[in-house]
């Protein structure tokens, strides 16, 4: 049992960084880009590079204003609170049920055999809470070898 735990705790904590990793190794951005255009103009026709910067960020405004087409007006306070509130609360509270569960086995408390598995999966889930939490604060960076 304790080497899914491991597992768990590993998993949650490698995985997020590798994932990263792997887009910015694998998944470069395109030649085409906007900023790649803007440096061509910039070196062969610097006279229309203003028209296509405006013309970029027209594109852009209206790329938001076709996403945000549905939202009227910011959320309240509360619930922008409440959404920026929700993973630390979890993260709290899994570390909580974990100590909980940890002082429980420690002061040698029997367990119904019918929640067992129950425990299990509560145990698990924390457990990848919490490790995913401390994952997505690993980086793995790419640096150039010059």
């Amino acid at each position: 049992m304790i080497a899914l735990d491991a597992i768990i705790a590993l998993a949650g904590m490698v995985l997020p960084p590798v994932v990263d990793f792997a887009k910015k190794k694998f998944l470069k951005p395109s030649s085409d880009s906007p900023e790649a255009t803007m440096s061509t103009l910039a070196t062969t026709n610097p006279t229309v590079l203003p028209d296509y910067v405006k013309a970029t960020t027209e594109y852009l405004k209206a790329q938001t204003d076709y996403f945000n087409r549905d939202v009227v007006g910011t959320p309240s306070t509360w619930v922008i609170d409440l959404r920026a509130s929700i993973r630390p609360f979890g993260v709290i509270g899994s570390m909580l049920i974990l100590g909980g569960l940890a002082l429980i086995s420690f002061d040698g408390a029997q367990v119904d055999p019918s929640a067992i598995e129950t425990l299990t999966g509560v145990r698990l889930t924390c457990e990848l809470i919490v490790s995913s939490w401390f994952g997505t604060r690993i980086a793995l960076s790419l640096k150039d070898s010059h």
